[in-house]
Parts: structure tokens; C-alpha cells; sequence
């Protein structure tokens, strides 16, 4: 996976690791014909990955398990676009995708009688509008009376860049994650973008709010420094400065080094010179640590065991960020940590 991408690919991940989010996210997009038939119980995480390897630079892809009103098992898949423009194979590849995940679900259900129904979602949040067929037939060639014997199926798609920023989300937090990654692959923002972030990341807990700020830090082309500033000020003032130097430990040299250049980063400096560097280091392993004990908390559950807190607090911050790339696609502890 190439640099540039990774950060697309971590962040939606995280998004959809989170029960709430998840749900909220497919009720409010999925067809209405599928929603009235699921019920109220958060979808469950399915661990694993069905994306080919030289794929993944432009796809991510989370599957869900959830229960129907009538007590129906059903299988949703997520295919994460975020390539500037859509791939127009994207049937042939969901088929693939839809087939190894019915074939996982049925190595761990051996006696089936008959397979759960599994609705294939497309999250597209590339520059370009979708224009691309949601049907797989499009992309077979055959005489117009064959197409009653073969394979088909349709994907629902929610394309960002067609829904308008106050509409993204009737769930407060959710939208500032969706205003994220929909601006992320613009090379221009529309509207007073930075005010729409302002108001929804008020909504978001101190975690999500460095989550998505760093994302944004990370794929925004036309941010500089004194907009990211400005945005953390509005929301979170004290944490203005903490936040700047760690960016630019971490992100800015390596890919912004422009920012560098126009000598704006003058807190990092300034941070340097009064020697505050050991205490912003235990800072960013601390913020590690409640982000890798907040995302096994949602994939193993609310209790984890005294050893593992132990590892949290022992680990090195290099051996968390290892850790923490591990869970999201990690079947057990012993995935995650090595065991």
C-alpha cells in the first residue's frame, strides 16, 4: 500500500470499527427497502479481509454481521473507494469479494441448510462523481434474452461528493468523520469547509477529535498550517500547540515539508528550545495507549485482563503503533501482540 493511500485506508477502518458509527452509518444509507428490515442491534465486525493485494492502495472493505426484525443472520459488505476516480470493474471485483466472505461464513458454519443474505455497500468518497453502473450485469456480454439465466446483482453506492455537507450525518460526531474523508481527495474545498469541521468536531470525543484532525493534517491539500491552527483553536485551544509539534514530528517534515519552509511551525521550534520534549513524548505514548485500548475494547470486549493493560503500559510507543495497526484486522489478542 503506497504512503499516500495508507492514510485513507486507516481512517475509514477506524470509523467503521466502531459499533455506533457503523450503524448509524448503514441505516442512514443503505436503501430504505433494507433498513426497515434490519433491527436496532449494532452490526457485528466481522474480522478478515477479501481486498487483493495490488488493490489495496485504492480499497479497503469491512464486513458486518447483523440480525433482521425476523431474525434473519445477514451478512453486509463494505467496499471502501478511495481512488480519484471509480473503478469501472468494481462488479467483477465485489463478486470476488462476496464469494470469499460467503466462503469464510460457511468454513465456521458447516451444517448450513441455506446462506445468509449478504448486501454488498460501495462507500465511494473519490473526487469524481460516480457514474458507474450499481449492477453486475453491466459489465457481461451476451444477447439481451440470456439475461434471465445469468448472474446478476446490484450495489448500493454513497458517493460523498453528491451529498451536501449539513446532510452527511444526523448523528453528531459521524459527520465530522464524513466531511474528513469527503474532502480529503478534493484538490479544492467547497463552502466555508473549516466552519462545517469547527461545528461538527465539537461533537467528537478528544480522541476522535486528534483522529480526525491528524487525517485531515495528513490528506488535505489545500490546508496549511494556520488553517489546522485555527481549526484546533476553535475547538480545542489547549490542546493547540501539543498537537502542532506532534504533527510536525510526525507528519509534516515527511510530507508537508513546505509548511517547514514558510517557518510557520514556530510552536515546534519554540517547544525545542524550552526543552518540553520529554514530556510531549509521554504525551504521544499516552494517546497511544487509549487508542489501542479503546479499538480492543470494541473488537474483544469491555474487560481485557490485567496482562494485557500491563503490555499497554510497558509497551514502547513504536511497539503501540504496531500493536495498533495489528487489531483492525486481528482474530484474537495473541494476533494483535504477537502471542
Amino acid at each position: 500500500m503506497s504512503k499516500k493511500s495508507r492514510p485513507h485506508d486507516q481512517f475509514l477502518k477506524i470509523m467503521l470499527s466502531d459499533p455506533e458509527r457503523a450503524k448509524a452509518l448503514l441505516h442512514e444509507r443503505l436503501p430504505p427497502e433494507i433498513v426497515r428490515h434490519l433491527s436496532s442491534e449494532a452490526p457485528t465486525l466481522v474480522s478478515g479481509s477479501f481486498i487483493d493485494e495490488h488493490l489495496r492502495s485504492h480499497l479497503s472493505d469491512r464486513l458486518f454481521q447483523v440480525r433482521t426484525r425476523g431474525g434473519f443472520v445477514a451478512l453486509l459488505y463494505v467496499l471502501i473507494e478511495h481512488k480519484s476516480q471509480p473503478a469501472p470493474k468494481i462488479g467483477w471485483q465485489l463478486l470476488r469479494y462476496l464469494v470469499e466472505a460467503l466462503k469464510q461464513w460457511e468454513r465456521q458454519q458447516v451444517s448450513w441448510e441455506r446462506l445468509p443474505a449478504i448486501i454488498p455497500f460501495v462507500f465511494y468518497h473519490g473526487a469524481t462523481e460516480w457514474k458507474i453502473p450499481k449492477d453486475f450485469i453491466s459489465l457481461v456480454d451476451a444477447e439481451e434474452g440470456w439475461k434471465p439465466y445469468l448472474l446478476d446483482f446490484r450495489f448500493h453506492v454513497m458517493d460523498l461528493g453528491t451529498i451536501e455537507d449539513r446532510l452527511l450525518s444526523r448523528k453528531p460526531g459521524l459527520d465530522a468523520w464524513l466531511l474528513a474523508a469527503k474532502y480529503a481527495t478534493r484538490d479544492q474545498l467547497q463552502g466555508n469547509v473549516i466552519g462545517a469541521l469547527v461545528e461538527s468536531l465539537k461533537n467528537t470525543t478528544m480522541e476522535e477529535f486528534h483522529l480526525i484532525v491528524r487525517y485531515i493534517v495528513e490528506t488535505f491539500v489545500t490546508f496549511d498550517d494556520q488553517a489546522v491552527r485555527q481549526m484546533i483553536r476553535w475547538v480545542h485551544p489547549e490542546e493547540e500547540e501539543k498537537m502542532m509539534s506532534k504533527f510536525a514530528r510526525e507528519i509534516i517534515a515527511r510530507e508537508k515539508p513546505e509548511w517547514l519552509k514558510k517557518g510557520l511551525l514556530a510552536g515546534e521550534r519554540k517547544g525545542r528550545q524550552e526543552g518540553r520534549q520529554e514530556g510531549r513524548q509521554e504525551g504521544r505514548h499516552e494517546g497511544a495507549v487509549m487508542t489501542l485500548r479503546r479499538l480492543l475494547v470494541h473488537k474483544f470486549g469491555p474487560v481485557l485482563t490485567a496482562a494485557v493493560e500491563e503490555k499497554l503500559q510497558q509497551g514502547t510507543l513504536e511497539e503501540l503503533i504496531i500493536w495498533t495497526d495489528r487489531v483492525l484486522d486481528a482474530r484474537s489478542l495473541g494476533d494483535v501482540f504477537g502471542a
